[in-house]
């Protein structure tokens, strides 16, 4: 709580980027774990896992600091409801790849040859707009004394469209993998198609909340 409350007094916008930096430590350990699936390396896939969930469980208390904080104390330059809203939003891409971690440990189990690529190159995606949407966050200190305007504000807000099309790029190329998992279901078990279903599922639910992160901004912006 000390260090919200000192984060606090240099602006009401950098616990949130202090969170997403954590929130980021999840996300960069996402393609780590694919990796050791791929490979077979399972007992480094669970203390990839293990580490994903300590990370996530430090992003829920900085969360709920961050959130006791707010609407007590701080006069804020946007609406708390959408700040509010914003943190939520972060906090549920550590949420996603806490949920990645445990489906991927459920079972030791195995990457199909046959999707491998394309698996990589979605997981890469899936990435890519989570790191975009954290570029985004580092613009959130302007916003405080009403900065973010003009060509500025015009670059972060093609930075989110650029998140948009990225997770729309990210949700055609869950669509394909889809199909080609459900190709394999004579070469499948039952459960191991229904676990990647799930897993490559829940991955675009990760994009999914960094492009919604990015939206938030944008209507802080625009408010």
């Amino acid at each position: 709580m000390t260090l919200i409350k000192d984060l606090f007094k240099v602006s009401p916008f950098e616990p949130l980027r202090h969170h997403m930096a954590v929130v980021m430590e999840c996300v960069d350990l996402v393609e780590p774990m694919f990796e050791a699936v791929r490979n077979g390396r399972y007992d480094e896939l669970d203390e990839l896992a293990k580490k994903v969930f300590k990370i996530e469980h430090k992003a829920d208390i900085i969360k709920d600091d961050i959130r006791r904080i707010i609407p007590k104390r701080f006069f804020l330059p946007v609406y708390r409801g959408d700040l509010l809203g914003y943190l939520k939003l972060q906090d549920d891409m550590a949420d996603s790849v806490e949920d990645i971690a445990a489906l991927l440990t459920m079972k030791k189990i195995v990457l199909p040859q046959q999707l491998t690529e394309r698996v990589t190159e979605y997981v890469a995606k899936i990435v890519e707009v989570c790191r975009r949407t954290n570029a985004i966050a580092d613009y959130l200190p302007t916003l405080v004394e009403g900065e973010l305007m003009g060509e500025e504000a015009d670059r972060v807000l093609n930075m989110v469209a650029e998140v948009e099309h990225a997770e729309y790029e990210a949700d055609r190329r869950q669509h394909r993998l889809s199909q080609e998992l459900f190709a394999l279901e004579d070469d499948l078990k039952p459960g191991d198609l229904f676990l990647w279903f799930k897993i490559f599922g829940e991955l675009g639910q990760l994009a999914n909340f960094a492009e919604k992160t990015g939206d938030r901004l944008r209507r802080m912006l625009s408010s």
